[in-house]
């Protein structure tokens, strides 16, 4: 394939050295939403432009400060500048309020957590040995971590749940569940996938499968939505077992974060729970081969520097199959960087 670089090296009228300038200081767009996020600037804002000395006495922020981080973000279409020292929100400003629906401010602040920025500052660590970064900076794993401070669970699962809201949407779009009867959702989290789809397949039941630290969480989600009597929520650990009976198991967003023998581990619990009718649906990025752009590609950058996963090209997946006892059927791209994998029983 050709390379976007023109042969002298430029991308078009900008030189690489300034191209790289801007590359280097790019990390600042997402300093600065996860502080907006954190003051709540955008719950501040509201419906209405303001004026930037009502937003900082709204967030206990310094206007003079506020004033340049907002012109910042607005320069990149978080915000607008209607008129002198006035901000409004945009549509990708919208995202980060706290009230509405796809909100991403949950998933701002599981980003900021100074533990998580604390290992990729020091992510030099894993590319020269291959090793999670959060071990060698915290000296215990991530999932270890989680579990010695709850706050940080709950965040993370309340930032997963803003995950699963974008991911969940784009694929119902993208893959017709009518025919399942009844779903097992294999590391469910908090029910936003189970709720999506029992909300609309009417005739379909589901077995959500979680860590019981989780499972009460999710009893609260469904029961909210009216789903209680459609949805069971079971503890457990999937790397040990998963709940057998279902035509359908589901594994959104969570395979990445396990290496190859966990996840074969969790693939052939599946399997043996299927017996061997029913199918795998798995939820993931998938990236293309080569120098093709896609966000999955970074995030498993992210796996790499706090976990032992990693991010499957499809060839990746079918070797898991393989390994599992399924085979791969189809790959089937969503509006999210996320695809749906399909394999059935070999």
């Amino acid at each position: 394939m050709t390379h976007p670089l023109a042969d002298d090296g430029q991308i078009g009228d900008v030189p690489p050295p300034v191209r790289m300038y801007e590359m280097l200081y790019s990390s600042l767009v997402s300093q600065l939403l996860i502080a907006v996020a954190e003051l709540g600037v955008a719950d501040a804002i509201g419906d209405e432009a303001r004026h930037i000395d009502d937003i900082a006495a709204r967030t206990d922020a310094h206007p003079g400060a506020l004033y340049r981080g907002l012109r910042a973000l607005a320069s990149v279409g978080v915000f607008t500048e209607v008129e002198p020292y006035t901000f409004g929100l945009t549509p990708l400003a919208s995202t980060l309020r706290s009230d509405v629906p796809g909100s991403m401010r949950d998933l701002a602040l599981y980003v900021g957590l100074p533990d998580r920025q604390r290992s990729f500052g020091a992510l030099v660590h894993s590319l020269r040995t291959g090793k999670p970064t959060f071990d060698h900076v915290h000296g215990t794993d991530w999932w270890s971590h989680f579990a010695a401070h709850p706050e940080l669970a709950s965040l993370f699962n309340n930032a997963m749940g803003s995950m699963s809201v974008m991911v969940n949407s784009s694929t119902l779009d993208a893959y017709d569940l009518s025919h399942v009867r009844k779903l097992v959702d294999v590391g469910g989290g908090h029910g936003r996938l189970v709720a999506s789809l029992l909300q609309k397949y009417p005739e379909m039941t589901a077995v959500l499968y979680d860590l019981p630290r989780v499972v009460p969480e999710a009893e609260a989600v469904l029961a909210e939505l009216g789903l209680a009597d459609r949805a069971e929520c079971v503890g457990g650990d999937f790397l040990e077992s998963v709940p057998a009976g279902g035509d359908t198991y589901v594994v959104s967003w969570t395979i990445h974060d396990w290496d190859d023998d966990d996840a074969v581990r969790m693939l052939r619990n599946i399997r043996a729970a299927m017996g061997d009718s029913g199918q795998l649906i798995i939820i993931d990025e998938v990236p293309p081969e080569g120098d093709t752009p896609h966000f999955g590609k970074f995030e498993d950058i992210v796996m790499l520097t706090l976990l032992t996963g990693h991010v499957r090209t499809e060839a990746e997946f079918t070797d898991l199959f393989e390994r599992s006892g399924f085979r791969h059927k189809e790959t089937r791209p969503t509006r999210a960087p996320t695809s749906v994998i399909v394999a059935v029983p070999a």
